[in-house]
């Protein structure tokens, strides 16, 4: 299994390819969220629910190791406000 990539490991023409799909994905997975929450899922069962798959396809794809690393990563990163989204302030 290969290990997850870092985003410091990809070149710029690479990255500005895959900022794009990732775009793309975050953009098909808000307009699923949004009609799940409309149809009255609970937001909280929906996260659990996103984290678990996603976690089981980084496992099938780079396998348990690079997956679990890559989880261990994400407490730092989500204090750092990587996952925070900035109110409009105006």
């Amino acid at each position: 299994m290969s290990q997850l990539p870092e985003t410091h490991d990809i070149d710029d023409r690479a990255d500005k390819a895959h900022e794009d799909e990732r775009h793309a994905a975050l953009a098909y997975l808000d307009e699923a969220w949004n009609e799940a929450v409309y149809d009255g899922l609970d937001e909280d069962c929906l996260a659990q629910a996103a984290l678990f798959t996603a976690i089981r396809s980084m496992v099938a794809t780079y396998g348990e190791d690079a997956a679990a690393d890559f989880a261990e990563r994400l407490a730092g990163r989500i204090r750092a406000g990587e996952y925070t989204i900035p109110e409009n302030r105006q």
